[in-house]
């Protein structure tokens, strides 16, 4: 009796019933695989794979390396983590006349429109350096006063004066249209080492030295509403500054705590993954209640928060009329955020138990193929710790990329730009040198009046400096390019283990050793041009979506409906095209590391095999992603309960062991967002265990029949569920 052939009914291609075993070719999706008895998984008869990317590759690395070197020669940090006063000199160094001098003030902080402004040295008034910012509110003409009455004021007024000005009774007009001083001082405190406005609350009214308004030395009306325009935002920035200074005291007083979590999501990471191992169907069920438990128990905790706020009064303000707090504790007493919290989470609860009510036998599917990736990835426990190297080239990639921006954006000598208090004089924004400015033709011409020639920015007239802006495109190129390289060449290892396993015959006596050392060197041997061809790809779609970001940025204030909308659209398309890239990638690299082939040849098979299976993948692929991130939310969410319940002072045990802090979410959310990275690096090993095992699968199917000549070499269980769920969709 001839034995059953199993016919895929995903598949467009129809086996033969003769025992040829020639498959006739697909019609829709592409030619399904021929039959080869010989093949036991990746081949490791290879050769080298886009020669030619590769090369290109490599003349881009060494590129990269010279670019790096170039704008070392070039840049000096200094000049942009330090702040440069109008003559170019820095702030606070040593041996310079500005040593002891590390704060930069403006005389008129009123010609400088927001805080970019003043953070990019490009205000248009006198900068100098002082060592300390003033304290008081005083004007030039009460200075002048104090002064001729036997007044102490000019001592004080005077370290905020150009260097070797002494001439308190020179008339105010000229020392404003010279600046050899400002027109008044208010009291300020330093920020990113600039001396800005010192807001305060009084009775609810924004206040300078608890005045609302007040006269400058040309008796010309101002009121803070003025100083907080010319430094729009800037309140926000201080509130800032002081939020960053109370998280990193909570970071000080609870990092051993914080630690301690992030070693116990580590733990139970690594339990979790050996549980998979053993009872991965029983683990993945009890993932899928514990989710809905903590869900349940979230629901329940917001709403009885709720319910207890509800005669409180005060607590019926929306958040929209409370603003942007820097204490987070506000928003906690108001009704309307649990509400949020409650819907939220509520739809998340909602959203899982339909998945499990119309999709169950979907999910029973999901769970027998991740119960086969746990026993593949428990044959190959190194797999588990892979992502350690590539986190290393990660950190190697950020790290270069960003000393490399930083370099080229401090390239360049000073270059001074012509100033005029009024904009009138038409050399306004040429350039000029500040030696000879005095005796040129800009300072006594009659439209330049006042003007001045002052340090704008860092720069040249060489053709380097001329392309800094095109230098420092191919610079976040290039960092694109190396960090999914990075990714890419974890993907193709993994792989390459992972089929490894499954065409092995006997598990796992048949499984070569060190399959993870042997994908690793086969995938730089042999295909680092596949996978910088990948990679490019990618990296340029990703450099246009942040090219559309900053044109956005460009064009938020233009009231334009159908630019807006154009733009929301080619945001939408090209961060679909994005995902569809990254997950053609993914399989492109999967059947690379099994066949040795090209980057595009494994890309369209890939593709045309995945067609060829279209419900499975439909079925397949989100669910063990979901269950995959289940797994993720209950380790993350169970630390950080644990961590919540600790730092807020509700585990009676360690009650006095709890350090005092500013705010208790900053340790919380740390640990929990630690947690849930950790857990998505052991379950991004998973991840790709399953995608590998699938293709695999589906090859397996149009390879084989089943028949004692031409066996599966998938487990009797993933073909028995996954045929069933093919036959009844």
């Amino acid at each position: 009796m001839a034995p059953h052939r199993y016919t895929p009914t995903g598949s467009s291609a129809v086996r033969s019933e003769s025992s040829s075993g020639a498959a006739p070719p697909g019609p829709y999706y592409g030619e399904p695989h021929k039959f080869d008895a010989s093949f036991r998984g990746p081949i490791r008869k290879r050769s080298c794979t886009d020669v030619l990317c590769c090369l290109i590759f490599i003349l881009v690395i060494l590129s990269y390396v010279a670019l790096g070197i170039v704008a070392w020669l070039h840049g000096d940090p200094r000049k942009v983590l330090h702040p440069t006063d109008s003559y170019g000199h820095f702030c606070g160094q040593k041996g310079t006349p500005n040593e002891g001098k590390p704060i930069l003030f403006y005389f008129n902080l009123l010609k400088c429109t927001n805080p970019a402004v003043l953070i990019n040295l490009q205000c248009p008034t006198t900068q100098m350096c002082v060592s300390r910012c003033p304290n008081r509110f005083t004007t030039y003409t009460e200075m002048q006063l104090q002064h001729k009455l036997g007044g102490g004021h000019w001592d004080y007024y005077r370290k905020f004066c150009k260097p070797g000005f002494n001439n308190p009774e020179k008339p105010v007009s000229q020392v404003l249209r010279d600046e050899d001083c400002p027109s008044m001082i208010v009291p300020s405190r330093p920020f990113l080492q600039r001396c800005l406005p010192d807001f305060t609350t009084l009775n609810g009214t924004v206040t300078v030295a608890n005045r609302t308004r007040f006269h400058d030395a040309l008796e010309i009306p101002r009121s803070v509403s003025d100083l907080q325009h010319a430094a729009k935002g800037i309140t926000g920035l201080v509130d800032t500054k002081e939020l960053g200074v109370k998280i990193v005291e909570d970071y000080a007083n609870s990092w051993t705590w914080i630690l301690i979590g992030l070693l116990m999501s580590l733990a139970v990471s690594l339990v979790f993954i050996l549980l998979l191992r053993f009872t991965a169907g029983l683990l993945l069920w009890a993932t899928i209640l514990g989710v809905i438990l903590l869900l349940a128990y979230g629901i329940w905790y917001c709403s009885n928060e709720w319910s207890q706020l509800q005669y409180k009064q005060g607590s019926e303000v929306a958040i929209v009329e409370v603003g942007l707090q820097t204490d987070l504790q506000v928003y906690l007493q108001l009704r309307q955020t649990w509400i949020i919290f409650l819907a939220s989470l509520g739809a998340m609860e909602l959203s899982i138990l339909l998945v499990l009510i119309f999709l169950r036998r979907r999910v029973r599917v999901a769970i027998t193929l991740l119960r086969e990736a746990s026993r593949a990835v428990g044959h190959i426990m190194s797999t588990l710790f892979f992502p350690v190297v590539t986190f290393l080239l990660l950190t190697v990639c950020v790290s270069y990329w960003a000393v490399t921006a930083l370099y080229l954006a401090s390239s360049g000598d000073a270059v001074y730009k012509v100033t005029s208090p009024d904009g009138s004089c038409p050399y306004v924004n040429s350039t000029c040198n500040p030696e000879t400015f005095s005796r040129s033709n800009v300072s006594r011409s009659p439209l330049c009046l006042g003007s001045q020639c002052l340090f704008a920015f860092y720069g040249g007239e060489t053709p380097y400096h001329r392309y800094l802006f095109l230098l420092q495109l191919s610079n976040l190129l290039v960092f694109f390019w190396l960090v999914n390289f990075s990714l890419a060449l974890e993907q193709c290892t993994l792989a390459g283990a992972f089929a490894s396993y499954y065409w092995a015959r006997r598990k796992p006596q048949d499984i070569p050793s060190c399959p993870l050392f042997s994908s690793f060197s086969r995938t730089i041997r042999y295909h680092t041009g596949s996978l910088a061809f990948g990679a490019l790809i990618l990296a340029v779609v990703q450099l246009l979506r942040v090219t559309l970001e900053y044109v956005e940025q460009k064009l938020r204030g233009l009231d334009n409906s159908l630019s807006r909308f154009i733009m929301c659209c080619l945001r939408c398309c090209f961060w679909c095209l994005e995902k569809f890239i990254r997950y053609m990638n993914r399989n492109a690299y999967i059947m690379v590391a099994i066949y040795g082939k090209s980057f595009c040849t494994s890309a369209r098979e890939a593709f045309f095999l995945l067609m060829r299976n279209v419900v499975r993948v439909a079925v397949l692929d989100r669910l063990t992603d979901f269950l995959l991130f289940l797994g993720k939310v209950l380790i993350a969410g169970s630390v950080g309960v644990v961590a919540f319940l600790f730092f807020n002072k509700k585990l009676p045990v360690l009650q006095e062991e709890v350090p005092s802090l500013n705010y208790c979410w900053v340790p919380v959310l740390t640990v929990a967002m630690g947690a849930y990275l950790i857990a998505h690096s052991f379950f991004n090993v998973y991840a790709m265990c399953v995608d590998t095992l699938f293709l695999c699968f589906c090859d397996d199917l149009e390879r084989n029949d089943g028949s004692s000549e031409r066996p599966y070499l998938m487990s009797p269980e993933l073909h028995s569920i996954l045929g069933k769920a093919s036959q009844s969709r």
